[in-house]
């Protein structure tokens, strides 16, 4: 498939640094001072990007749906209104990461991601405040936009902090700091019997906590050290378009679980509060596996990566059809999602950077761009499905969806999708290869 072959065929080679390891690059980079920064000093990096992309996403985002049960009782909202209210959390993230293309040039890594951690903290104390569904959804407007407003500057980081060979391990392991705020979330909810407002509340604090933490472990950097924004010819490179459509797809499919799944535990299936916040550890347990997609793509490639992660949600939203008359199968569908939906956004993640490679906050911040387009559509239109067919219609359509996801993938890469012999020797470690070693 053209649509997944870097420029020129996927025969483009590196123009940037070719030859310089990614410490050497960080040494001339005004991002990281006059001095690479120590393994000390990456490890803490890589740590607190982690801690951000669990309070952005899996606290300020996706908390969301494991407390909306909650939050429609005491806001008396109907499912149309609460997949709208998801919806402005994901319509944020497209602003949130349109901003941080534009913001890291002139303010830098450190100062955009303390900026994501500030607006998921000031989002999470106002969704804690909430008195109606206006300003609950303005309030989660404010936190979605924070999960976009992270990405971008904690993938420019990376690229240029860390050693190459340890990049897709990096970026791996940062993904997944998605599943472990899910894991918290549910662990608070299920340990503590406190109020939705009160979890807020507590989120806030940690949030705060995070942003502190941000600012020193982020490399300084220079204003105007990078390129930003969006170019129309970045856009025009082939392979562009498969990743964007399938990002698109797979982001509108995974919003049957992150905005409704508690909602329907709850309602069709009669779940304690604390079976709903076991399945959602369920979930996030089993998506701190996609802390192994680097290794995984590296080893199979990136489209056979994606096309399996994206069969592996197809299967959970099936399989929680049959939990009317299987509760416990529940537990396995959500299972299934959290590790489904964690690989394949670590595999858009390093398919982006594959595709973006003199880009790394491009590469990262398009395919997750679209995946906040395809949240901001799919969570109002799960609600009027839900709301107008039943539960059964609604997941059984957006298994579809994840279907044609997985379309825009090949199982396999044609050798045309890699890098000349030359280039890639001397680039082997710094991006993941997009078909199997056999294919070559």
């Amino acid at each position: 498939m053209d649509d997944l072959r870097g420029s020129d065929g996927g025969r483009e080679r590196i123009r940037l640094d070719r030859g310089a390891s990614s410490q050497e690059r960080c040494q001339r980079s005004p991002c990281c001072g006059e001095r690479p920064i120590k393994v000390k000093g990456q490890v803490n990096l890589v740590a607190a990007a982690f801690a951000l992309t669990a309070l952005s996403y899996g606290l300020a985002r996706f908390a969301y749906g494991l407390l909306l049960p909650h939050i429609r009782e005491d806001l008396s909202l109907s499912a149309t209104w609460s997949g709208a209210i998801g919806g402005s959390a994901f319509a944020a993230y497209c602003l949130g990461i349109v901003f941080a293309f534009t913001l890291r040039a002139r303010l830098g890594e450190r100062h955009v991601a303390v900026l994501a951690g500030l607006t998921a903290t000031c989002g999470m104390a106002f969704i804690a405040a909430a008195s109606s569904g206006w300003t609950l959804g303005i309030a989660f407007a404010l936190a979605g936009l924070s999960s976009g407003l992270a990405s971008p500057p904690l993938a420019a980081a990376v690229a240029r902090c860390i050693d190459d060979a340890a990049q897709p391990k990096a970026n791996g392991a940062i993904n997944a700091g998605t599943a472990a705020g899910i894991i918290f979330s549910g662990l608070v909810v299920m340990t503590s019997g406190r109020s939705w407002r009160e979890l807020y509340v507590l989120f806030t604090m940690i949030g705060t906590a995070v942003t502190v933490w941000l600012w020193f472990a982020m490399p300084a950097a220079s204003r105007g050290g990078g390129a930003g924004g969006l170019s129309r010819a970045a856009l025009r490179r082939p392979g562009v378009l498969g990743l964007c459509s399938s990002a698109l797809l797979m982001g509108a499919s995974s919003t049957a679980v992150w905005t409704f799944a508690a909602n329907l535990m709850r309602e069709e299936l009669a779940f304690s509060d604390g079976q709903i916040a076991l399945a959602w550890i369920a979930l996030g347990t089993a998506g701190i596996a996609g802390a192994g997609t680097g290794l995984l793509t590296s080893r199979l490639g990136i489209g056979p990566v994606h096309r399996l992660a994206l069969s592996t949600m197809a299967v959970a939203l099936v399989t929680l059809t049959i939990a009317p008359v299987a509760p416990l199968m529940t537990f396995v569908a959500m299972s299934l999602f959290g590790l489904g939906y964690i690989v394949s956004s670590g595999a858009l993640l390093l398919w982006g950077i594959t595709l973006f490679q003199d880009r790394p906050d491009l590469g990262l911040g398009l395919p997750f761009l679209m995946t906040a387009v395809g949240q901001t559509a799919g969570a109002p239109l799960f609600g009027v499905i839900l709301d107008t067919a039943g539960s059964t219609a609604a997941l059984l359509s957006f298994v579809a969806v994840a279907g044609s996801a997985a379309l825009w993938t090949p199982s396999t890469a044609s050798p045309q999708t890699k890098m000349t012999a030359t280039a890639a020797s001397q680039s082997s470690n710094r991006a993941p290869r997009l078909g199997k070693a056999s294919d070559a």
